[in-house]
């Protein structure tokens, strides 16, 4: 019997298995495009942070924190929330206009960082082909309220189904706008600065990347950003196409590259561990409700 550490969500949570699938990289990119359309939320990050400078450092921190907190020991994601946590209580944002300064750590910050992210990771690898039905959706939403109690949130204030989710984006939606911090954001995962060696790459790759997490963003974005939103079927053959190729990739390889938390789960937990898809089909008819997740 393996008796060791499973973390916070364990092999027969939605989060382990959906978590491992490759087009969690563009669901990444596709969340912050959402996350500049509020301008409080974005000021903490231009503020705050050389991310014009460190774009590819950024991101990889950002997948090292939603991989330690799923694949990796309670301990290490608790401590990794931890210190997140301490982070954001130092810093501060200033409002342009009125010069009010305020903590970035405002609970309402915090939760739209948190819903665009979950949105975007569902959005993103459902319409991809991942097969994902509404109850495992509600799941995951539920399930993701461990993270958000991570990052300082109170889980009850968190959505715990999709409805709940949707709801939110409804409520929220008058405080968005893309201002020219949206507008920096935009300009800048449009077209990062690389090593000139890597230019051909990023014409080639990065763009088509940064192009269909822009376009797989929902109507309002859309609206707010100002160019037309392209037509859904057509964004959708594009996102079924592209995680078709990319889950063609074997994972003994995709799993290898940084930060390499699925492989070190499987070394604690065992092959049984493994991500796939196919788990979540067994186990459709046999997962919880929502609003059962452990807090």
């Amino acid at each position: 019997m393996n008796d060791a550490d499973p973390g916070l969500f364990g092999p027969r949570s939605v989060t382990w298995q959906m978590h491992g699938d490759p087009m969690m990289w563009v669901a990444g990119v596709r969340a912050l495009y959402l996350q500049a359309l509020h301008p409080r939320a974005v000021r903490g990050v231009t503020q705050n942070s050389d991310f014009r400078e460190d774009a590819w450092g950024r991101l990889l921190r950002t997948a090292d924190f939603v991989g330690t907190l799923t694949y990796d020991t309670v301990p290490a994601a608790e401590k990794h929330g931890a210190r997140v946590r301490r982070i954001h209580r130092l810093l501060k944002a200033t409002d342009p206009v009125t010069g009010e300064v305020y903590g970035i750590d405002e609970p309402d910050l915090l939760l739209w960082v948190h819903c665009a992210e979950v949105d975007s990771y569902l959005q993103v690898v459902r319409r991809s082909g991942y097969p994902l039905g509404e109850t495992q959706a509600d799941r995951y939403v539920d399930e993701q309220r461990v993270s958000a109690r991570l990052v300082g949130l109170d889980p009850a204030a968190v959505p715990a189904t999709t409805g709940a989710l949707a709801a939110y984006f409804d409520e929220v939606r008058p405080q968005l706008a893309a201002g020219a911090e949206a507008a920096d954001v935009e300009a800048f995962l449009r077209k990062p600065p690389v090593h000139a060696l890597l230019t051909p790459a990023r014409a080639l790759l990065w763009r088509r990347v940064a192009a269909l997490a822009y376009d797989s963003l929902p109507p309002y974005a859309h609206e707010l950003y100002g160019r037309p939103a392209p037509p859904r079927a057509s964004v959708d053959h594009r996102l079924r196409a592209t995680g078709t190729a990319l889950r063609a990739v074997p994972a003994r390889l995709r799993w290898r590259l940084p930060p390499g938390h699925i492989v070190k789960a499987m070394a604690r937990l065992g092959p049984g561990s493994r991500p796939a898809p196919y788990t979540l089909r067994r186990q459709a008819a046999i997962l919880d409700g929502p609003g059962r997740a452990q807090l």
